[in-house]
């Protein structure tokens, strides 16, 4: 595989077989970045689970408290008296039956979130085949199936992400930019291991987080000691 000269000269300084502490592990990710954008930071969270098993999923959404970095679209489905309201709270798209059709017909896809009222969930869900393999299909779990549209939009724009687990037993999820510095990355870090640790299922045996590594866009994997949130 190839790799740039800035990939390389940034390997150097991380010992691939070493945990750092997680300040350390931040400073080397933002010393590193060296692309000509801002590079987004991202955490990959493996966990000793088996997601084939109902009972041993991990999903959930959190609100990092200093966002992502990224202002997120949001479409949501509610029925007509209650567009504007989305509209008013800061929705980017609205929409029922014709939503419906225009995913469908028009393979729309401009939005990063879906919020559904629970009365459209029928409605919803005929989209499950389209919007479940993106990520995209609303739950009660993620706080994106609720009434409270207002509060909903609101987090979502705040930095609200949603984690969950990928095939492999592994979450992905985006904690920030490079420009916001080690001090707020590690933060954020810090309010989604606690989440998943405090959403560990009843079912999973053995070690829980088997594996912690954080990296820029472009930059190499460094490895967290996540023992002390244990």
């Amino acid at each position: 595989m190839f790799r740039s000269k800035n990939y390389k000269e940034t390997a150097k300084l991380i010992d691939r077989a070493a945990l750092y502490d997680a300040a350390d592990a931040f400073d080397l990710v933002v010393k590193g970045a060296k692309a000509k954008f801002d590079e987004t930071v991202e955490l990959h969270i493996k966990l000793g689970v088996d997601s084939r098993h109902a009972d041993q999923q991990v999903r959930g959404a959190v609100v990092l408290p200093h966002g992502t970095g990224k202002t997120k679209r949001i479409l949501v489905f509610c029925k007509d008296v209650r567009q504007q309201e989305a509209l008013d709270a800061g929705a980017d798209f609205v929409g029922a039956e014709d939503m419906v059709q225009r995913i469908q017909k028009e393979n729309f896809f401009d939005y990063d979130v879906v919020v559904a009222t629970p009365d459209m969930m029928g409605v919803v869900g005929r989209l499950g085949k389209v919007l479940g393999p993106k990520g995209l299909m609303p739950t009660p779990k993620a706080g994106t199936v609720t009434n409270d549209l207002a509060k909903a939009i609101a987090e979502i724009k705040a930095g609200k992400i949603e984690y969950r687990l990928d095939k492999t037993n592994i979450i992905h999820c985006p904690i920030g930019k490079v420009s916001f510095g080690k001090e707020k990355l590690l933060e954020n870090y810090q309010t989604l291991i606690s989440a998943v640790i405090k959403a560990k299922p009843a079912a999973a045996k053995g070690q829980y987080i088997r594996s912690c590594v954080t990296a820029s866009t472009m930059g190499p994997g460094v490895k967290i000691n996540t023992a002390k949130q244990l």
